[in-house]
């Protein structure tokens, strides 16, 4: 009876061993981390990108890029650290993405469809953009798809225009094409631009960012309608980090942070005009050669950007050292009178003379706005003052601060600028009338023309490693006007 009842007993410890084994089993499985719960977990969301203006690139300021500001919103708002990786290729791209020690999503301007859209799924589209032929100008312009038969056509290898010609070329079996893994976006316009091939199909957008470095190339025709583009994540069941990017972009869309990025990246073009962006372009090739050298040695002695200083330079002339205008400025700064003796200037036709009072100036006029005007703010305000005057730009302050603004920050102080040209505002003003709306613009040019001029002379990525280059100067960067992502427009 006692053997009979210790063998009970023991049943009975060994069920409930089993069932306290189960049960925490089922809790186990039930705390396993989605892949949202990782990122979080780690604290780090791993991106993976291109290297290429439209994406991400590092300039002498750090790490920009419509892709990356982005990416860097959606980390911040998971409370994670933004890890930027960098792909050789599309086919590099998509075979890091989900592996272990690999890329959570690719953020890389990117079209569903497709060599490998199979092998992942998309998020909402975030950005509307047209695929395009692009020509070289003075060769014939295709205008339909039965032009491409007989070209040198040259895309991304796993690209959607590579599909877009796949699909053409059951139309047209004569239609033939190369696919490349060793290019760049910016590598195949610059082909076409060169006339080393004849046609290559890229978004609206990347030629938007990049045909002001390139005077020959064209718009041949649009090739098929508009899409979006979207991010690439891992497929599978996990859906948990796809849903919040979903979340995330849609929010995007509706606050304005995605007009504000497109704005920032592609708005040049709408600011400089499509003549004026290719005279820029032709203009960088043509003139800035002669005087780069000059804006380097000047700006590193005043300690600020060279490339600014060269932005400001062309806004002012079109970097034409004989340039004179109807009301007595001269120059390449287009110095007055007045303000070529005070910076110590002899003769406002010499080039480097020019620079110098120039660079002396806007220098001296930064060093006297507010302390509490900071950067990246405290450069667009020195840029307004060189433009307008500085008691001017201290009633466009005033306006804004009456109409409770903030007088410090420039997207604030812009809205009040054109005020100045109107009666029923200037009259309330120390100093009367104005062409507030003209400084506007003449900061967003020099702005668009910084920004342009920042890609051309930064260093390339290659490999995922920042390559050596001779086009930036060392020591102290006085003017930083990108340090705050959020005040770039």
């Amino acid at each position: 009876m006692f053997a009979h009842n210790v063998s009970r007993a023991r049943s009975a410890v060994w069920i409930l061993a089993t069932f306290i084994f189960l049960l925490l089993s089922g809790c186990s499985e039930a705390k396993t981390p989605t892949v949202l719960e990782k990122v979080q977990k780690d604290g780090v969301l791993r991106v993976i990108t291109r290297n290429s203006p439209a994406t991400y690139f590092q300039d002498r300021n750090g790490e920009t890029g419509f892709e990356y500001e982005l990416a860097k919103r959606f980390a911040d708002r998971l409370g994670v650290k933004l890890e930027i990786q960098t792909a050789d290729n599309l086919e590099d791209l998509y075979a890091k993405l989900g592996k272990a020690g690999g890329s959570d999503l690719a953020a890389a301007g990117l079209t569903p469809g497709g060599e490998y859209a199979g092998q992942v799924r998309f998020s909402h589209a975030y950005l509307d953009v047209t695929p395009q032929v692009i020509y070289r100008n003075g060769a014939p312009r295709p205008t339909r798809p039965e032009d491409l038969v007989g070209k040198r056509i040259v895309v991304l290898k796993g690209s959607s225009h590579a599909a877009q010609l796949a699909e053409l070329k059951k139309r047209y079996p004569k239609l033939d094409y190369k696919e490349s893994d060793a290019d760049e976006i910016v590598d195949l316009l610059g082909q076409v631009d060169s006339g080393d091939i004849d046609l290559t199909l890229v978004d609206s957008n990347e030629l938007a960012m990049n045909q002001v470095y390139f005077p020959n190339i064209r718009v041949a025709f649009d090739l098929g309608d508009t899409r979006g583009l979207a991010w690439a994540l891992p497929s599978g069941d996990d859906s948990s980090l796809y849903d919040e990017v979903n979340k995330f972009l849609d929010q995007a869309k509706q606050d304005g942070t995605l007009q504000h990025l497109k704005d920032r990246y592609y708005g040049h073009v709408d600011v400089l005009g499509y003549v004026g962006a290719y005279t820029f372009a032709q203009h960088l090739q043509q003139r800035l050669p002669r005087y780069e050298q000059p804006f380097r040695q000047i700006a590193q002695s005043l300690q600020m950007d060279w490339r600014l200083l060269a932005a400001i330079g062309y806004q002012e002339s079109m970097w034409q050292p004989d340039a004179t205008s109807k009301t007595g400025v001269r120059g390449l700064m287009m110095l007055t009178n007045r303000t070529a003796q005070a910076m110590g200037v002899s003769n406002r036709l010499d080039p480097k003379q020019s620079i110098q009072g120039g660079g002396k100036y806007f220098d001296q006029i930064r060093d006297e706005l507010p302390d509490s005007i900071k950067e990246p703010d405290r450069t667009w305000f020195a840029l307004a003052a060189y433009n307008i005057g500085g008691a001017h730009l201290d009633d466009a302050r005033k306006l804004a601060q009456q109409e409770g603004l903030n007088p410090d920050k420039w997207l604030d102080v812009k809205k009040m600028l054109p005020r100045l040209g109107q009666k029923q505002w200037y009259r309330k003003t120390r100093y009367g009338y104005a062409r507030g709306g003209e400084t506007v613009h003449f900061v967003q040019n020099i702005r668009r023309y910084y920004d342009i001029l920042t890609w051309v002379t930064q260093p390339q990525m290659e490999g995922g490693q920042l390559a050596e280059s001779g086009l930036h100067l060392p020591g102290v960067n006085k003017t930083r006007p990108n340090e705050n992502p959020d005040e770039k427009l």
